[in-house]
This record gives structure tokens, sequence and C-alpha cells, in this order.
């Protein structure tokens, strides 16, 4: 447990502005702009962090809504990271129990990063306001990290070196339950394929036509064929993004289809890839078109450190989970009546990963997690999603943990989590978070040391392997 002066030191200094940090949190909901179209999201971030005495580069590694806010000087420089994109197709109404979007079709946070960018920012300016006040010779960093939704910003970042001076790496994610993430994830890449054909009059010359959605869904059905023969853990998703028009009387000339190929390590992935490209210039034969290849983006898989884990875990532990009042309570019961049993028990499996089992069916029945979930050391478990804080902690030793956010079992990228995101239950998990992120980063300042294990912890982790950036240098970052 970190010293109790401490902690309440850190949840004054938080809970001071904690009607400042919820009035960005809920204006980021409201933006919810998607990845690298972040721009009212990252201004407000950079600007509310300007105003509080932080050096802030903007348009940094070469996206213009990523930034980096600094304070202070020398050793050690401890990164915070914050993402602020939201999810195509999520736009939901906050406080109802019933799907009610605010436009339709339109973007929503159904993955919580209203949340994740704003508690960040809350450490650091309560980091940096402690280091005044003690005169701490450090510095902080909050690092503005753009589309993490299908668009690996980190990554991008770690590509042009922007985590060369960092000492470590702290952050989080918005969940139905709190505790350490130290579960490995799946690298990805994910790639356009785009076949062109010739368009004919279906009816009159189809034999004049080569249809490019013909190509697009036998690459499909070959692609199901291939998922019997790899690796178990892996995992293979496509979306038609373009599908050559609506009128079927016309072979369609153009049609695209969009893969995401997810794998333990990187070499897995481009194994897999390389494979499904084979099965498009198949596909591509067979309908006598022609394919072109779009790499979009890609991430590697996450490097739990358990040295910044248990530190971490310590200030879980000291400054606990949110409670609730009545009102809020009303409101959690209405919402877990629209989260189905498989999604409450897919969450206890996941709390079971980070636990080594303890976790027992029984808390099915909250309406919340109502303890910090044990931490039994990294996992020897995976969690079959993907972050590209992965590219991130294959460079500096990296945590992150779960904060309490949401009605326990609230599936991520759904609208019941938009629904709760701008809530008072996600405020208190948020500013918890916050209060998480500040308590590691002082106990750090205070105990440097331990970096020189996470180090060498993080060398033994990646057992011989160099990394390298999984998005090759001629790939730019692009919105949706």
């Amino acid at each position: 447990m970190i010293k109790a002066d401490w902690v309440l030191e850190i949840e004054n200094l938080i809970e001071n502005n904690r009607e400042g940090f919820i009035s960005i949190s809920d204006q980021i909901w409201e933006f919810a702009e998607t990845r690298f179209e972040e721009y009212q999201s990252a201004e407000l971030l950079a600007s509310t962090l300007e105003k509080e005495g932080f050096i802030v580069e903007r348009g940094v590694g070469g996206l213009q809504t990523a930034f980096i806010a600094s304070f202070g000087s020398g050793k050690p420089v401890i990164s915070l990271l914050g993402e602020y994109d939201a999810l195509s197709g999520l736009s939901q109404r906050h406080a109802t129990d019933i799907i009610n979007p605010i436009i339709k079709n339109g973007n929503g946070h159904g993955c919580g990063h209203n949340l994740l960018g704003t508690a960040p920012l809350a450490a650091a300016i309560a980091v940096k306001k402690y280091m005044e006040r003690y005169g701490l010779n450090a510095t902080i960093k909050y690092y503005g990290c753009p589309g993490e939704e299908g668009g690996s910003g980190k990554t991008y970042m770690v590509r042009e070196g922007l985590f060369d001076d960092v000492d470590c790496a702290l952050t989080w994610h918005p969940a139905s339950f709190s505790g350490i993430f130290s579960t490995p994830t799946l690298a990805n890449y994910q790639v356009y394929f785009k076949f062109k054909g010739t368009a004919a009059h279906a009816a009159n010359s189809p034999h004049l036509g080569r249809s490019a959605l013909d190509a697009v869904e036998l690459m499909n059905v070959g692609v199901n064929y291939l998922r019997e023969h790899i690796i178990p853990e892996a995992r293979v998703h496509y979306s038609i993004v373009n599908s050559g028009g609506i009128s079927p009387n016309v072979v369609q000339a153009e049609a695209e289809v969009l893969y995401l190929v997810r794998a333990p390590k990187i070499y897995d992935v481009k194994t897999i890839f390389e494979r499904i490209h084979n099965i498009a210039k198949g596909a591509a034969l067979m309908t006598d078109t022609v394919v072109e290849v779009r790499f979009d983006k890609a991430c590697s898989d996450y490097v739990p450190n358990h040295i910044l884990g248990e530190m971490t875990y310590q200030n879980l532990e000291s400054f606990s989970v949110p409670l609730y009042h009545s009102e809020e309570l009303k409101f959690a019961n209405a919402i877990r009546q629209k989260i189905t049993t498989d999604d409450v028990n897919n969450t206890i499996n996941e709390m079971n990963k980070i636990s080594g089992d303890s976790i027992t069916h029984q808390i099915r029945e909250q309406l919340f997690s109502d303890k910090v979930v044990p931490y039994s050391g990294t996992s020897r478990h995976v969690m079959f999603g993907s972050t590209d804080v992965g590219d991130v902690s294959w460079v500096v030793p990296t945590a992150q943990f779960y904060g309490l956010c949401f009605v326990l079992g609230t599936p991520l990228h759904s609208w019941q989590l938009v629904s709760q995101g701008a809530t008072n239950i996600a405020h208190k998990g948020m500013l918890q978070a916050g209060k998480v992120l500040a308590g590691t980063a002082i106990q750090i300042f205070q105990e440097p040391e331990v970096l020189e294990r996470a180090k060498v912890e993080l060398q033994e982790r990646r057992q011989g392997v160099e990394y390298e950036c999984p998005i090759p240098n001629h790939i730019k970052p692009s919105p949706l």
C-alpha cells in the first residue's frame, strides 16, 4: 500500500477539480470523433494542459491529432497515455436503458475513450502540483494518442521515436471491474483487398462482365476454409466495405473487403496474412479480375510488466473502487437488464485471467464488482483483443489497469457502454483511475530504482527479440 498521506493528498488534488475533469470527459463524449479526426478532443485536452503550465507539442509523429504535454525536467521521465477516439455506428443518448441514437449511424464512445483520455489528464495535473509542492526533479508527460480504434496511433508514434526518452509508460482502460491489465494481447494487421473487374449488363451480356464482387465472395470463402488450419489463438475478421453498388442487374466492376488478422505474435500474423494474400490472388485468378492490396495499420502484442504491475496494484488497492448512491444504483439495475448472462460470464472469465481463477460465478448477481480483482502476476492467458499500447510496451516498461466505470458485464463496443459513458457511474470510475495513475507516478518518483528492475524484466520478456515496427515506413495514417 502507498503512504496514507500520498493517498489523501492525491485525493484532494483531483477531487478539488472533479467538475472540470468531468466536463472535459463529457465534451469528448459529445464530440465522438473517430480515428485521426479527433481535432476538437485533442485540442481540448492539449489546451487544458497548456493552461496548467505544461509545454505542449502538437501534431507530433506526423499525426495531426497527436500531442505531447510535458512538465518538469530530468529523470525519471514518466509518460501517461491518453486516448480520445470514438467508434462509428454507436451513437447513443446517455443515461438511458434503450437503444436511442443521437444521430442515426453516428459515432459513439463505445470503448470509453472519453474517460480513458481524461483520467491521465487529471493525473498529470495532480502530479505536476505535487512536484511543485515538494520540489521534485523529474518529468511527467501526457501523450495524446489518437486512432487506437482501428488506427494504431501509438504504433506510428513509437515508429517515429517519440518514446525514446521515456523511462516507463502508465495507462488504463475503462471496464466493468477493477484490476491489473496483466494479460498479453494479440498483434494484428489490417489490410484492404480491392478487386477490379469489368462492368456489364447482368442479363443481356453477363459473359462480358468480370465480377469484382464474386472475387470478394470467393476470397471470403477461401479464408473461411483457412480458419481450420491456423493456430487456435488466431482471429481473422472481415468487412465488405464496398460491394460494388446496389443494382443486381449490373456486374460489379469494383468491390473491396477489409481484413483484420490477429495472432499472439507479429510473425504469426505475418504468416497468416501471406496465406490470405495468396487466397486473394487465387480469387482474382478465378474471376479474371485484378486485386490491389493496401496495408492500413498494424500493432504488436502487449508485453505486461510485472514490476510496474505490482506497484500499480498497490495503488488500485489504496484508492479502492467507487461507491454509488440510490439513483445511480437504480439506473445500473435498469441497464443490467439489457446485459446478457453470457456477457457477464465473459467478464468473469476475463477477471479470472488476472486473478488466477479465484473469482467465483456468484459475483454475477452483483451490479458492480465491489473489490479490486486480486493480482496473481503476469498471466499465462491471452486477452483476445488488440491494443497499440503493445508497441509502447515493447520499447519501454509499461503497466496498465482496468478501472471500474460500468455495470458488471457491460460489453465493450456496445450501446449499453455508450449510454453509461457520460453518467456519474463512469465519472466516478474515471476519477478513481486518475488517482491510481497519479499515485503510481508519484511512487515511482519516490522509488526510481524500481525502473531499473522493470527495464531488466522487459529485456527478459522480449527473449532476445528486437522490436520491429509492424507498420512499414511508407504507410501513413488515414481517417476512416
